[in-house]
């Protein structure tokens, strides 16, 4: 792989991350540097690295790890 496709592929990866988790805090009006919001932020890299890996699917497991726990763990 070319170091221009390596670079596409990295912020395909962050524009899915960080999509999801505007999108996952806009929803809820919660501040991304509340704690909610950073919880969510690390949520939403433990989800990438278990193989999420479209903003669709990130937020999908977010709202339905959400809905499972009334507090995400920091």
């Amino acid at each position: 792989m070319s170091q221009s496709a390596k670079s596409c592929v990295i912020f395909d990866d962050v524009d899915a991350l960080s999509g999801a988790l505007f999108s996952w805090c806009a929803e809820r009006s919660i501040r991304l540097r509340s704690q909610e919001g950073v919880s969510a932020a690390g949520a939403v890299i433990e989800l990438f690295f278990a193989g999420y890996r479209t903003q669709d699917e990130l937020l999908g497991a977010l709202n339905d790890r959400n809905s499972r726990e009334v507090v995400f763990a920091s």
